[in-house]
């Protein structure tokens, strides 16, 4: 071990040296974190060993999946399934009428929800705590009780055949969370900010535009993200309300997946399922930062 020898003082008033450590380095025992690396290894083959078998899966022919075994590769190579799913199983006006639906809905859900969390933790107005418990209240409202009201309130008003119904009701019924953890969020930023900018003669809609949405910027990528994957992959609304097939989601559009004779065609089912999966994990995996950023942020003041 590396030693260097400085000059010090001795109790009788001389110099000696005295050794000191300038480097030192710990070798844990081999395989001291082998079962560390065991867990991970298994956590990984849990995770990405069912997408590769679905990604094997959709390249198989229908005699291909029902004659071998399941866990067998394909004896060929069906590229041809992805866009059989895209044209013949009508995933491309899926994904449309997806988009249609969520992008719209969350839009409006971290519009109000950002303005409402502003409202409740930034201004002071008597009441606001009482609002926040009615919006928490509304989180322990389960969706099932209220589609039957839903949906004859959208019969009687006209909006059945239409993607309307979806884009209200997804709002309704994300807006609870998001005002929570936007307020949230509105807890950790400081209050000298907001001061500042009334002494500069900034209003209240000025100081929500330029200041706030600003600084909570991770955060709505952050809740924008979680809301998304929660409204993209809902099937119970979307069955309720889409009486057309016209008007079909991708998950309801997966769970009636059949061919052109009424058969399910699996090759083009799993194709379909895998443009399902990868392309929301392409999303997170490209927000993955971002979100991260966001959790902490919210994570400074409780």
């Amino acid at each position: 071990m590396a030693t260097i020898d400085l000059p010090v003082e001795t109790p009788e008033g001389g110099s000696g040296h005295a050794p000191v450590r300038t480097a030192r380095t710990r070798r844990g025992r081999p395989g001291s974190r082998l079962w560390v690396k065991t867990v991970v290894a298994l956590l990984l083959v849990v995770e990405i060993y069912p997408m590769v078998w679905m990604f094997l899966t959709s390249l198989k022919s229908n005699d291909d999946y029902l004659n071998n075994s399941t866990w067998s590769l394909p004896t060929t190579w069906e590229w041809g399934n992805y866009t059989e799913a895209w044209t013949t199983g009508h995933i491309g006006l899926y994904v449309q009428n997806s988009l249609l639906a969520v992008v719209p809905a969350l839009a409006l859900m971290l519009l109000l929800g950002t303005a409402a969390g502003f409202a409740l933790q930034v201004m002071v107005w008597k009441g606001r705590s009482l609002t926040l418990l009615v919006f928490l209240a509304g989180m322990m409202v389960p969706p099932q009780m209220i589609l039957l009201p839903l949906f004859t309130v959208y019969f009687q008003t006209g909006l059945s055949g239409t993607l309307w119904p979806l884009i209200l009701t997804y709002t309704g019924t994300g807006l609870p969370l998001t005002v929570f953890m936007m307020a949230t969020y509105y807890r950790g930023v400081p209050r000298e900010l907001f001061e500042a900018a009334t002494i500069d003669g900034a209003g209240i809609l000025r100081a929500f535009w330029t200041i706030s949405v600003p600084l909570v910027r991770n955060a709505l990528l952050t809740v924008g993200l979680v809301q998304f994957f929660f409204i993209w992959n809902d099937l119970l609304i979307a069955l309720t309300f889409t009486n057309d097939q016209d008007l079909r989601t991708i998950q309801v559009g997966l769970l009636n997946f059949t061919g052109d004779f009424g058969a399910t065609q699996y090759g083009p089912l799993f194709a379909a399922i895998c443009i399902n999966v990868f392309g929301t994990l392409l999303i997170y995996l490209f927000l993955n930062q971002k979100v991260m950023k966001g959790l902490t942020s919210g994570a400074l003041k409780g």
